[in-house]
């Protein structure tokens, strides 16, 4: 914990059997001088390492990372189930964290929300991080996937970023292929470009989510 003294760490690490005793791990934080090194955070110790190696792992800070992992085509609040369920923290703080339009105002000015610019994938976080510092590292992940080429491939197609991203969600829920995306993007543009109907599923499916009526059955 923050502010714990090396002797109250070196009591816990003993306790833990990750050293030997509390003694020989202050005697090796001593004679290394890394007393006011010793950093917070959660640790994890495998195989057999000398009570120095111990004291350099705590030292420089490198702490245990939880993965948490959210698959293709959630919805915030499907995510934020998610991030509640595996300990992080409570599904409101992701969800009002995720209305941090500011994160993505510049690609998007439009944005109400960051439903479709969360990034999926597995995320690797400590023990303390904030619904805020995923939040962010999501939105950090979508900007450096969705690069300037394809920012500049989605304007000769004359979309916007908001435009490319909604229309990458309703193909991803169309199907669950990815060797059907192209087929199912070719449809969509296609009833775009000659003024008609999507007639896409996800949408009136979103829809309904949106307003808790949705109960498996379109």
């Amino acid at each position: 914990q923050p502010g714990e003294s090396s002797g109250v760490i070196a009591n816990k690490l003993a306790l833990a059997g990750v050293v030997r005793d509390e003694w020989t791990f202050r005697l090796a934080v001593w004679r290394s001088g890394l007393a006011r090194d010793l950093q917070a955070g959660e640790y994890y110790f495998s195989g057999e390492l000398s009570s120095r190696q111990v004291a350099d792992k705590i030292a420089s800070g490198q702490v245990y990372l939880r993965p948490i992992t959210f698959p293709e085509g959630l919805t915030v609040s499907e995510m934020a189930d998610i991030f509640d369920t595996r300990g992080f923290g409570d599904r409101q703080a992701f969800i009002e964290e995720a209305q941090r339009v500011e994160l993505i105002s510049d690609l998007d000015s439009d944005a109400e929300t960051l439903e479709g610019y969360l990034f999926p994938e597995t995320y690797l976080l400590p023990r303390d991080a904030t619904a805020s510092d995923l939040v962010e590292a999501m939105v950090s992940y979508f900007r450096r996937t969705f690069s300037e080429a394809l920012q500049a491939a989605a304007l000769r197609h004359d979309f916007s970023v908001r435009e490319v991203v909604t229309l990458a969600s309703l193909i991803q829920k169309e199907t669950g292929s990815a060797g059907e995306h192209r087929i199912v993007s070719a449809v969509y543009n296609n009833r775009l470009r000659i003024g008609m109907a999507l007639q896409c599923d996800p949408t009136v499916i979103y829809a309904l989510q949106l307003d808790g009526l949705y109960d498996g059955n379109l």
